[in-house]
C-alpha cells in the first residue's frame, strides 16, 4: 500500500469552495437556549472565538445531523451541516421552537463556504480545533489537521469574491477530511449512530456536562457505562466505497461488522475510507468491503486517541 509522503503534505496549499455543505441560521434572543436543548454541545457557553462540532440526535441517541456551529453574533448562530440532511434537519428543529424566541432559516444561499489549506489558512488563526476568527464579513473556523496540512473553513457572503490562493482539487480535500478522521453525518448514515460511534466524544462534538437534549440518557450511557461496542477506524483498500456500504469481518462472513462513513482517493493509489465498526473486529483478522468475498481493507492508525484510551 502506498502512503503519502511527507514531502507531499507540505505542498498541499489552496482553496476549493465546499458546495456539499450547506448552513442553517438560527436568529432570536432565544437562539442559544434553543440549541441547548437540541444538540450535544454547550451553545450557551459558546464564545465568540470558538466554534463546535455537534450532533443532532433522536430520542434513542441516534444521530440525524451533526454540524460545526459558532455564534456569528450574540443572537445569530450558524450552523455548517451537510447540504443533503439540511431541509429535513431544518424542518424538524423548526417543530420545537414552539415559543422561543428563534427562528430558523435556511442561509446556504447567503453564503458560500470554502475549505482552505496550507498557507491559505490565515496566520490570525489560533492553532486549536474548532477556534475561530472573524472580521465581520468572513468567518474562518479551524479543523483539525490532516497529515500535518493546517486545514479551515472559510464562511463568507455568497457573492463575495473567491479567496486569492491556487484552486485545490475537491477530491483532495475529501481526502484530507478522512485523514483527519473527524466527518459530518450525510444523508446515507441517517440514524445509524450514537455520537461516540464516530468518535464524536473524542474529538469535541460531546458535551458530557450540558444540559437534556434528545438522545442525551442513551449517549451518556454509552460512554459511563461501557456499552459502546461500535468505534470509527481509518481503513486503505483498492477499490472505492460508498457510504452506508458494509464492511465484513472474517470472524463472520454472514453478518456486516461495520459500515463504510466516508471514502476518498488517496493521491498515490487506492481509497482511504472512515469504517464505524465493532471494536472486536479491529483484531487484526481479514476486513472486506461490500461482502465476505469483497476487496480487502487494511486499518491505519487514527490520528487522535480514543477518549477511553486516554
Amino acid at each position: 500500500m502506498t502512503m503519502m509522503n511527507a514531502s507531499m503534505g507540505g505542498q498541499i496549499n489552496g482553496c476549493v469552495r465546499l458546495d456539499a455543505l450547506g448552513v442553517i441560521r438560527v436568529q432570536g434572543a432565544d437562539a442559544a437556549h434553543f440549541l441547548q436543548g437540541q444538540l450535544t454541545q454547550d451553545f450557551q457557553l459558546l464564545g465568540h472565538d470558538q466554534a463546535r462540532l455537534a450532533a443532532y440526535c433522536n430520542a434513542k441517541g441516534r444521530m440525524q445531523a451533526s454540524f460545526i456551529g459558532f455564534k456569528h453574533t450574540p443572537e445569530d448562530i450558524w450552523l455548517i451541516c451537510s447540504a443533503d440532511l439540511l431541509a429535513a434537519t431544518l424542518k424538524r428543529l423548526s417543530m420545537f421552537v414552539l415559543r422561543a424566541k428563534a427562528k430558523l432559516s435556511d442561509a446556504s444561499a447567503e453564503v458560500a463556504v470554502w475549505g482552505l489549506a496550507g498557507a491559505a489558512v490565515p496566520s490570525q488563526l489560533p492553532l486549536a480545533h474548532w477556534s475561530l476568527h472573524s472580521d465581520g464579513a468572513q468567518t474562518w473556523v479551524r479543523l483539525p489537521d490532516a497529515e500535518g496540512v493546517a486545514r479551515a473553513l472559510l464562511v463568507q457572503p455568497a457573492g463575495a469574491a473567491a479567496p486569492a490562493f491556487a484552486p485545490l482539487e475537491v477530491g483532495l480535500w475529501e481526502w484530507l477530511d478522512v485523514r483527519s478522521g473527524v466527518t459530518l453525518l450525510t444523508q446515507p448514515l441517517f440514524e445509524l449512530f450514537v455520537p461516540q460511534m464516530l468518535n464524536y466524544e473524542s474529538v469535541g462534538g460531546v458535551n458530557f456536562k450540558k444540559g437534556c437534549y434528545p438522545g442525551q440518557e442513551v449517549v451518556a450511557r454509552s460512554q459511563f457505562r461501557g456499552t459502546l461496542k461500535r468505534r470509527t477506524y481509518l481503513a486503505h483498500g483498492a477499490e472505492s466505497a460508498e457510504p452506508g456500504q458494509d464492511v465484513f469481518h472474517a470472524g463472520d462472513p454472514e453478518q456486516p461488522c461495520g459500515t463504510v462513513v466516508a471514502s476518498a482517493t488517496h493521491p498515490n493509489g487506492g481509497y482511504d475510507m472512515l469504517v464505524s465498526m465493532q471494536v472486536s473486529a479491529a483484531d487484526g483478522q481479514a476486513l472486506t468491503l461490500r461482502d465476505s468475498a469483497g476487496p480487502s481493507l487494511t486499518l491505519l492508525p487514527l490520528p487522535y486517541p480514543l477518549l477511553t484510551d486516554i
